[in-house]
């Protein structure tokens, strides 16, 4: 055999093989050592998850999800705003506060353009009474920060300062010690992009603020601890954690959030139909009652109250922190196992457990065949690192996903790496 072939040949075997080899061409076997090219690959494995989904969203249904069965409403082909249609959304809003445990005195409404729509909605309607602080560490916090800035104009037309508090690269918070309480804040709870919580709690938020907080939770609600009695304004959209439809996003109020909608009036800012929330200098109540300002799909509605209705079986929110946590945990030991792949956050108390963010020992290059090859294996589908972050992949390990499947994918994230590692 040629150095050549060798050198070629070497960078394909497995332990197993290699074993073989030694008992069979023990002179072969010798030679591949002696070029000290020799690389052992695990052979491709065996058993594959059961569902390939690891989407960060619209992300994987819930288990024993049938569309066959919501096809059974009768409130499908029925107005919104019939008497059927509106209890169907007004028990879309009682089970969200339910599952949620959502104060009573607190607001639940059910608006258009998903967890995008909903923030922009609170930011429009309440920011520039009082200065700013936006603190970013991803990509969506980022557009909140760059809205305030170029499209609220806040600072030219309300005359309020926004403060950047951000972070120089994906990984790490910032120091949200900075929060002033005087100032409203905008924050996401939940980085999906870099993997990135803020901590249990939220204790760099006072309870004796004077300003409102505005939570981005689009990827944390259902799957962590909401301290409601920090949160103002809260926005999430049912494709995420629960493994709804998109299009719709949930928009939650606190009393204190509604005393500014009633009070304050931003100036030279015309609100299209869509953002209104206050009628005659008073909350539109029907908007959380279940009376959406556009036409929802009743479809999706039914498809979010059978989402619900499963989390209910697990227990609630705790049963699903505790499935979404497990999958963590499971990757959290390969990680612990394999040094060529780590995660992108870097404090694990602040590490998310639903949008895993993941860096490999690979160039960009070999992290899009590592993200094919898994693709066109149907292994996992969709687990590419978002555009704006550094070169990774992100695996959606929310309660949807079970556990076996996390754990079936866990020895392909070794074959992969091993395959692009030697292109």
């Amino acid at each position: 055999m040629s150095s050549t072939m060798i050198r070629l040949t070497a960078q394909r075997i497995t332990p197993l093989a290699f074993q073989q080899l030694k008992q069979s061409a023990p002179r072969t076997a010798a030679a591949f050592t002696s070029f000290g090219s020799t690389r052992f690959f695990s052979a491709k494995p065996e058993i594959k998850p059961a569902n390939p989904e690891f989407s960060s969203g619209p992300c994987k249904k819930h288990p024993n999800y049938d569309v066959n069965t919501l096809l059974q409403s009768n409130a499908l082909g029925r107005s919104h705003r019939s008497k059927l249609g509106k209890e169907r959304l007004k028990l879309a809003i009682d089970e969200t506060r339910r599952i949620l445990k959502v104060p009573d005195d607190y607001l639940i409404g059910i608006v258009p353009a998903s967890d995008t729509g909903a923030y922009e909605m609170a930011m429009w309607n309440v920011l520039g009474a009082r200065d700013v602080d936006v603190c970013h560490w991803e990509s969506f916090g980022k557009g909140w920060f760059a809205d305030a800035m170029s499209h609220l104009k806040l600072a030219d037309n309300c005359g309020v300062a926004v403060n950047e508090i951000t972070v120089d690269s994906y990984g790490e918070l910032p120091d949200l010690s900075k929060v002033n309480p005087n100032n409203d804040v905008c924050f996401t709870f939940n980085g999906t992009t870099s993997g990135v919580r803020v901590p249990e709690g939220c204790d760099f938020i006072s309870d004796d603020r004077t300003g409102l907080t505005l939570c981005d939770a689009t990827s944390a609600c259902f799957a962590m601890n909401m301290p409601w009695e920090k949160l103002d304004i809260t926005t999430y959209s049912w494709q995420k954690v629960l493994g709804g439809e998109g299009a719709h996003g949930v928009l939650i109020l606190s009393p204190r959030a509604v005393e500014r909608l009633e009070t304050y009036t931003p100036p030279n800012r015309p609100l299209p139909k869509i953002f209104r929330m206050v009628k005659k200098g008073k909350i539109d109540a029907a908007l959380f009652t279940g009376a959406t300002i556009n036409t929802p799909s009743m479809l999706c509605v039914e498809d979010y109250l059978s989402a619900l209705n499963w989390a209910d079986s697990l227990g609630g929110v705790s049963g699903l922190i505790s499935a979404s946590q497990a999958n963590l945990e499971a990757i959290e030991k390969f990680v612990d196992d394999n040094e060529w792949i780590d995660f992108l956050a870097k404090d694990p108390a602040t590490r998310s457990s639903t949008s895993v963010c993941l860096t490999l020992d690979l160039t960009s290059d070999q992290i899009k065949k590592f993200v094919s090859m898994l693709d066109s294996e149907d292994v996992a589908y969709d687990i590419g690192g978002y555009r704006d972050a550094p070169p990774s992949i992100r695996i959606w390990c929310g309660s949807t996903v079970e556990l076996k499947d996390v754990e079936a994918l866990l020895p392909w994230l070794k074959w992969a790496y091993e395959e692009a590692k030697a292109m």
